[in-house]
């Protein structure tokens, strides 16, 4: 699977209260669902997602995992490819970043009448 980046920059979103004893409180990272585009292939679809940081300390690094699906005649889900790529740090708190990416899978994987469907996102962040 190749992924191609790109960022888009990011705007203020809500503040965040202060933790106990006025501490920040810890990031707390919003993701929202996946939005789809068809790409110039049927193996390949442009994918972003928007980043919000609810918590009240920065986000300082992290990866995303997606989950592309292989769907072949009747919605049958023929197989799932997946990709890590590193998360659009440094979020701040109460910033919203977005990141987009073309999404592709080997053109074998995808005969015709098949097409791709990027599902899954997983992120893991500090």
């Amino acid at each position: 699977m190749c992924i191609r980046d790109s960022l888009a920059p990011g705007r203020p979103s809500r503040p965040t209260a202060p933790g106990p004893s006025g501490t920040p409180a810890p990031a707390a990272l919003e993701v929202s669902e996946p939005r789809r585009e068809p790409g110039d292939e049927r193996w390949c679809e442009r994918v972003a997602l928007t980043f919000t940081n609810t918590g009240g300390t920065a986000v300082t690094g992290g990866t995303v995992t997606l989950g592309t699906h292989v769907i072949g005649l009747w919605d049958t889900d023929w197989a799932t490819v997946t990709a890590t790529r590193p998360l659009p740090a440094p979020i701040e708190p109460g910033q919203s970043v977005q990141q987009a990416w073309t999404v592709c899978v080997d053109a074998w994987r995808v005969p015709l009448g098949m097409r791709v469907e990027t599902r899954d996102v997983a992120v893991d962040w500090t």
